[in-house]
């Protein structure tokens, strides 16, 4: 009988015994294996002509690894509408309307935001924004960008459901709000802002309110009936990315405390895709952006990245990222591995 040490177990078996020998008693393929013989790699084809001897140190290898399909997400829920995709890109600042159609397509986004502005009609080439717009696959969200009191969003967000009804866009039902409350940093009147929620929840708006990163104001927006509260992440066209993520956490945990599916959406100030994954890696339920992809120096090129952090960071904040750890911790396993040599 032969006296072998088999991946570390003793085993006896009888004689004469080839490593192709072996390895048909043990059961195992010989195209997904690697064997060594005291210490030295045996090749697939000399596996029948080479023989084992007693006191041999056999090593039997594979690869070991694993896969799975990407699980099922649920959807982007805010108010009435439900959303595979959970990037909302804006259709401002395209050198052509043929680069922003094509960019929003590349984005997979199923919401794109307008502003509402005095009719001219058609730009100095003779187009209209709405020729490039396909309304049976995007949800027209408009915005009340520019306003500056609360007055002034309301009268916007009422001409935009006008609009959009005559369009038989589902668009109508909503509105993004924007009160700004200085022209130079763009960012929002807290006051103005809350007055002109309030006015539009009790016309029948849902309303999805841009507002800055503090906690105390986003929690009274959501008091007011907001239907989702859209902090900032950095100044409007910044592409500072999200600045304070400290105040974003505090807001999620704020407005999803015994609501956890309550949609909080990052909106502007991204600059480029790592800045959507950071958003969505916090917890955010989406991102809003424009500049970011219309003024990058490949647009289309960066809607795809967007599309794509925003995934990652979606699939990265529900797998949960692992602790911080001072000390190295090896990814390969530990059991299994061949004998040091020389033991």
């Amino acid at each position: 009988m032969l006296q072998l040490t088999v991946n570390g177990e003793s085993r006896n078996l009888p004689e004469p015994l080839t490593v192709a020998g072996l390895i048909e008693n043990l059961g195992y393929d010989r195209r997904r294996i690697a064997v060594e013989v005291n210490c030295a790699v045996v090749p697939l084809p000399e596996h029948p002509s080479h023989c084992l001897a007693s006191g041999d140190a056999v090593e039997i290898v594979t690869l070991v690894g694993g896969g799975a399909p990407e699980p099922p997400d649920k959807p982007l829920v805010i108010g009435k509408f439900r959303f595979q995709s959970r990037l909302i890109t804006g259709t401002g600042k395209y050198a052509t309307y043929d680069l922003m159609r094509d960019c929003l397509a590349a984005s997979a986004c199923e919401v794109t935001t307008v502003a509402v502005r005095r009719e001219r009609l058609v730009d100095k080439e003779g187009r209209n924004i709405l020729d490039y717009l396909d309304l049976k696959r995007y949800t027209i969200l408009p915005n009340t960008a520019g306003c500056f009191s609360a007055e002034d969003a309301v009268r916007h967000a009422r001409l935009a459901r006008e609009l959009l009804v005559n369009l038989g866009n589902p668009g109508a039902e909503w509105v993004k709000l924007e009160c700004l409350g200085d022209p130079r940093t763009l960012l929002p009147d807290p006051l103005a802002t809350l007055q002109a929620t309030e006015q539009l929840v009790s016309e029948g708006f849902q309303v999805l309110v841009y507002t800055s990163d503090d906690p105390i104001m986003a929690r009274r927006l959501k008091s007011a009936g907001a239907a989702s509260v859209m902090p900032a992440g950095s100044p409007i066209g910044s592409g500072q990315g999200v600045l304070n993520p400290n105040n974003i956490r505090i807001i999620l945990e704020y407005l999803k405390d015994g609501d956890p599916d309550y949609p909080v959406i990052v909106d502007a100030g991204v600059g480029t895709a790592s800045d959507v994954t950071v958003a969505m890696e916090l917890g955010c339920d989406g991102v809003l952006l424009n500049t970011g992809i219309a003024h990058a120096k490949d647009a289309l090129r960066m809607a795809y990245a967007m599309r794509h952090a925003c995934e990652a960071g979606r699939l990265a904040f529900l797998a949960g990222r692992i602790p911080r750890k001072l000390y190295a911790q090896a990814s390969s396993p530990m059991e299994g591995r061949i004998a040091p040599a020389g033991s």
